[in-house]
């Protein structure tokens, strides 16, 4: 049973590495919407910084479509996308149905044309990329001039406390730091207009509640060299995390970023 977001921590490709993600997002896609309220909650705080109009918009990571649904809702004549690297995310996305279109693609490789995106959101889903800088310059390509990127990913101390409950830290996905990313950004040649790094909380009654918020939103990708866990690993896990509750209950810590780029 592996259930931490897991950097596998071997030599795999990007492309191998994308394959594995989109199996496991896909595998959680009918629980999503379900167990996403961490994610839906962090979203959220990303619709202030969202221009005035926008006559196109893709949404990267868009999963099961909530926000590119709200998006085509908050610019009615806008020609709005999303975008997933999962197919069965996109399944579901495509059942809720809406004034969007879904097309699968990666942040690294997305599927529009260049210089002709007005707006990209992006909500938790770049930390799954493992090349910053190609994610930038994708970006970069396809804004428009004046284009505006708007998304959140997560930074290192996401999870912490399962990481620490499992002793087994270094098996947490390995996330891009602030400077990377305004590096990336730099070279790409976007103009940062606003960053905020912030840490969100969330509490859980139980260790069950604990994991299917991770895993019910496909956030495992097991490595492929290590040993699944045993019912003793997850008693001992419930046990360090118990040693946490707190009145609200058991913590989840999310490190964010939220970054807003404009291309000149």
């Amino acid at each position: 049973m592996s259930t931490l977001a897991l950097n596998d921590g071997g030599p795999a490709t990007t492309h191998d590495w994308q394959a594995r993600v989109a199996r496991a997002f896909s595998r959680a896609a009918a629980h999503y919407d379900r167990r996403a309220s961490a994610q839906r909650h962090i979203g959220q705080a990303l619709w202030q910084y969202l221009p005035a109009s926008a006559a196109s918009v893709v949404d990267v990571g868009c999963a099961t479509g909530d926000w590119t649904r709200k998006l085509a809702e908050r610019y009615p004549d806008a020609e709005v996308m999303g975008v997933d690297i999962a197919p069965g995310m996109l399944l579901e996305a495509r059942k809720r149905g809406g004034r969007v279109r879904f097309r699968e693609g990666s942040a690294e490789a997305l599927p529009v044309t260049a210089q002709s995106v007005e707006l990209i959101f992006s909500n938790l889903a770049l930390q799954w990329c493992r090349d910053t800088s190609a994610v930038m310059a994708e970006f970069a390509r396809v804004l428009a001039p004046g284009g505006r990127a708007v998304f959140t990913t997560l930074l290192d101390g996401t999870l912490e406390e399962i990481g620490a409950a499992f002793q087994r830290p270094q098996a947490l996905l390995a996330y891009a730091d602030r400077d990377t990313h305004l590096h990336a950004a730099a070279a790409a040649g976007l103009r940062v207009s606003h960053e905020r790094s912030h840490l969100e909380r969330f509490y859980y009654p139980d260790m069950a509640a604990v994991l299917a918020s991770i895993k019910g939103v496909g956030a495992q990708v097991a490595r492929p060299q290590s040993a699944g866990l045993t019912r003793r690993d997850l008693k001992a896990a419930t046990a360090r995390m118990e040693a946490r509750r707190t009145p609200e209950g058991l913590p989840v810590s999310y490190r964010c970023f939220t970054l807003v780029l404009e291309r000149p």
